[in-house]
């Protein structure tokens, strides 16, 4: 049974560490979600319906190759910062649960 017990308890620098890797995760969620802020708002708008108004085709070389373009680029980067923050504030609030903070 002692075994057992010293097998889950945890090591003494870790839980000195908790409010360190706390604020490092703070501090990498707020960046990632300013980041993620910035390509939103960078996003262009898609102005999906023009081509039915003027007549044009909407089948062009633009829409072919959008993923390497700007806005391809702008796509890609707003999935890893949402995919980021979403890791980071689980991570965050797991460290709440493990070590709560008084």
């Amino acid at each position: 049974m002692d075994n057992l017990l010293q097998f889950l308890s945890v090591a003494a620098w870790i839980t000195v560490s908790f409010p360190i890797i706390r604020i490092v995760l703070a501090v990498l969620l707020v960046l990632v979600c300013l980041g993620l802020l910035v390509t939103v708002l960078m996003t262009p708008s898609q102005g999906y319906g023009i081509g039915a108004l003027t007549g044009q085709a909407t089948d062009t070389y633009y829409s072919k190759h959008k993923k390497q373009s700007l806005e391809g680029l702008i796509k890609k980067l707003t999935v890893i910062f949402g995919i980021c923050a979403a890791v980071l504030s689980i991570l965050f609030f797991v460290s709440l649960i493990i070590y709560p903070a008084y």
